[in-house]
C-alpha cells in the first residue's frame, strides 16, 4: 500500500464522472470508460445466451454466409407470376398487420393498388373492400421480397430479380416510381395511377427485355463501387442509379421497342435519383437470407416497419417478429409540412441498414446529411458507433474517410443490448394521413423493446 501511494494515481472511471471530475482536480491521470448498464429488462436474458457455446460459431456462420453473397440482376418479371400473387392478394412492408391497424399511407398505398389492379373504381370503394375483409395482406418479407415505405407489391407490377449465383437463392423488389406524390408514400391521386400505368405497359417490360438481352448485372459490385463514391444506398443512390442505367442503356436500345419509349425511360430513371434503391434493398436481403435458421446465433436479419409496428427478425429464431410501436422519424420537411405531418416509420428499407449501409454507412456519404438534418462530422461519428454493436466490418464496401475500413456489418442482438446503443436508420417520411406522399426525410432508430423480445426468444432456446 505505502508503494502505491508513493507512485502518481492513475484512475479509470466508469459511468458517472463525478469521480473522474474529482480525481483530475487532483492532476491525476484519468481514463473515462463510456459504459452504461444493458438495456432495462434484458440483464436475466443475457447470462444464458452469452453463456450458450454455440453462440460464437453461429454467429461465425452467419457472417461468413452473409458477407459470402453476390447479388446479381438476373430478371424483371411481373409479381402475380414470380411471387404467386392472386387479384385481391397484397404485399406490404414491414411486420404483419391488418387493415384496421394500418397506418396512414399504408392504407393509401393499398387503396390506389386496388384502383390500379381494377379491383374498386375508386380509393373510397377500395378502402370499403378492404373494411370488409376482401383483400389478403401479407408482408413482403414472407415471399423473399422487399418494399420501400408502404411497400405495397400487387399481381400486375413488375419486380427486380436478384439471384446469388453460387446458391440460386433469389429476392424481389418494385420498380422505384421516385420522390414525392407516390404510391409508396400512399398517395393515389390520378397522377400516381397514370405512372403505374405506364411502368406496367411499357417501363417493366423495356426492363425485361434489356437484361434478358444484356445477360447478369453485378449490383454487389455496383454497391461497392456507390459506397466509395458518395452513395450509401439507402437515401442516396445516385451514383448506382447512373452507373445502373450506363449498363442497361445499350440493350434498351437494342431491345426493339420504339425509340420514344426508350427515351421516356432513360429520362425517367436518370432523372430519378432513387431508382437504385430498389436493387440495393433485395441485394441486401438476399445477404441476410443467408444467415437465417441458425440456432445460437444472434444476427439480425432483418428490420421493417409498417408505419404502425417496427419489427426485427434474427437468424436463431426462424421467421418469428419481435415487433413494438415505430417511432416517427425527426429530420426535415418539404414546403409547410411539420413534425405533426409525419407518419410513425415505415418500409422495408432498413435491411440497407441491417447489412451495413444506409445509416451504418452514412461516413462515405456525409452529403446525406444535408437530405436527413445534421453535418458531415455527424455522418462520420454515426458509422464509428455502429461499429460498436455489429460483429464485422464488410469486405466489399470500405469507406474512404475511415482509410477504406469496412462499413460495420452484422448486428448482434447482444451487443444493443450490452451497450444500449441502436441502430441509425435514415428514411423518408409519409405524410400520416392517406393520400398524401411525401412529407421530408429524417433521421430513427427502433425502439429498444424489440431487441428486449428477441433477447427473451433467445434466451429460451439457448
Amino acid at each position: 500500500m505505502s508503494e502505491l501511494l508513493r507512485r502518481d494515481p492513475v484512475v479509470i472511471s466508469t459511468g458517472l464522472r463525478l469521480l473522474a471530475d474529482a480525481a483530475q482536480a487532483q492532476a491525476a491521470r484519468v481514463t473515462q470508460v463510456d459504459w452504461a448498464p444493458p438495456m432495462a429488462g434484458a440483464e436475466d436474458d443475457l447470462v444464458p445466451i452469452l453463456g450458450d457455446p454455440r453462440r460464437h460459431a453461429a454467429n461465425a456462420s452467419a457472417m461468413a454466409r452473409m458477407l459470402a453473397v453476390r447479388a446479381h440482376l438476373v430478371d424483371v418479371v411481373r409479381a402475380g407470376t414470380a411471387l404467386n400473387l392472386r387479384p385481391g392478394e397484397f404485399l406490404h412492408a414491414g411486420p404483419p398487420v391488418s387493415w384496421e391497424r394500418a397506418s396512414g399511407p399504408l392504407r393509401g398505398a393499398l387503396m390506389g393498388a386496388a384502383v390500379f389492379e381494377g379491383l374498386a373504381g375508386s380509393p373510397e370503394a377500395a378502402a370499403k373492400r378492404a373494411e370488409r375483409g376482401e383483400f389478403a395482406l401479407d408482408p413482403c418479407h414472407s415471399r423473399g421480397a422487399v418494399g420501400p415505405m408502404a411497400g405495397v407489391i400487387s399481381p400486375s407490377m413488375w419486380l427486380f430479380v436478384l439471384q446469388d449465383p453460387a446458391t440460386g437463392r433469389q429476392t424481389y423488389c418494385s420498380l422505384n416510381e421516385g420522390l414525392g406524390k407516390v404510391l409508396r408514400y400512399g398517395a393515389f391521386s390520378l397522377d400516381v395511377l397514370e405512372r403505374l400505368s405506364w411502368m406496367s405497359s411499357v417501363l417493366g417490360p423495356l426492363l425485361a427485355a434489356a437484361v434478358r438481352r444484356r445477360g447478369p448485372l453485378d449490383v454487389t459490385a455496383i454497391l461497392a463501387q456507390m459506397v466509395q463514391m458518395g452513395d450509401e444506398a439507402h437515401n442516396r443512390n445516385r451514383t448506382g442509379t447512373l452507373m445502373l442505367l450506363r449498363d442497361l442503356l445499350p440493350s434498351m436500345i437494342e431491345s426493339g421497342m420504339a425509340a420514344s419509349d426508350v427515351a421516356r425511360a432513360a429520362a425517367f430513371i436518370g432523372g430519378n435519383d432513387h431508382f437504385f434503391l430498389n436493387l440495393s434493398m433485395p441485394a441486401c436481403k438476399l445477404a441476410l437470407d443467408a444467415a437465417r435458421d441458425i440456432p445460437g446465433s444472434t444476427v439480425v436479419v432483418a428490420m421493417a416497419r409498417n408505419g404502425t409496428d417496427f419489427g426485427i427478425q434474427v437468424a436463431g429464431t426462424g421467421d418469428q417478429w419481435f415487433t413494438a410501436p415505430a417511432l416517427t422519424p425527426r429530420g426535415l420537411f418539404l414546403g409547410d409540412y411539420g413534425p405533426d405531418d409525419a407518419s410513425p416509420d415505415i418500409g422495408d428499407s432498413a435491411i440497407t441498414e441491417t447489412a451495413g449501409l444506409g445509416g451504418f454507412a452514412m461516413a462515405a456519404a456525409p452529403a446525406i446529411a444535408a437530405l436527413v438534418g445534421g453535418t458531415a462530422a455527424d455522418a462520420l461519428g454515426t458509422t464509428q458507433r455502429m461499429y460498436e454493436i455489429s460483429l464485422a466490418e464488410h469486405p466489399l464496401y470500405r469507406v474512404p474517410a475511415l482509410e477504406f475500413r469496412g462499413t460495420p456489418a452484422g448486428i448482434d442482438v447482444t451487443l444493443v443490448a450490452r451497450t444500449g446503443i441502436l441502430p441509425q436508420i435514415n428514411t423518408g417520411m409519409a405524410g400520416k394521413v392517406a393520400g398524401t406522399g411525401q412529407v421530408g426525410a429524417g433521421l430513427v432508430t427502433p425502439p429498444p423493446e424489440v431487441f428486449v423480445k428477441a433477447l427473451h426468444a433467445l434466451a429460451l432456446a439457448s
